[in-house]
């Protein structure tokens, strides 16, 4: 478990008592049938900026059908994007950095207000329904 820097990698997804887990934000491990979509973007997180591991999918050691079908399903999903990892930390800073060079084109250009109105509707803060002018 420990990784090149002598630190541990963090373990993800594990195998236990015929059963598939996931670890939960507290640190405890739940049952990966209870997994919800915020927990999955938070272990997407973590893949993408932690040593992590899994335990590997083996429909012998997980005997729960339910568990068996969620887990291979984030198993080889959540294994796809570490060994895709760098890859796709590159394309989220090429496409950053294309947003960034965009707006700061667009940020030296004035913006021209025709009305009240209009500055009205660009503002989001004015964009409520019980606003009349």
């Amino acid at each position: 478990m420990h990784t090149k820097g002598g630190g541990l990698a963090m373990k993800l997804l594990k195998t236990d008592s015929n059963q598939g887990f996931y670890l939960a934000d507290n640190g405890d491990y739940r049952a990966i049938d209870e997994i919800t979509k915020e927990d999955l973007l938070r272990l997407m997180r973590i893949v993408l900026n932690d040593d992590v591991e899994f335990d590997e999918f083996d429909e012998d050691v997980i005997k729960n059908q339910a568990h068996q079908v969620v887990y291979k399903s984030i198993y080889r999903n959540l294994l796809s994007l570490k060994d895709r990892k760098q890859e796709f930390v590159d394309e989220s800073e090429r496409l950053y950095l294309e947003d960034y060079k965009r707006y700061a084109e667009d940020a030296s250009q004035p913006i021209r207000i025709e009305s009240i109105r209009e500055a009205v509707e660009l503002n989001p803060l004015f964009n409520k329904p019980d606003l009349i002018i």
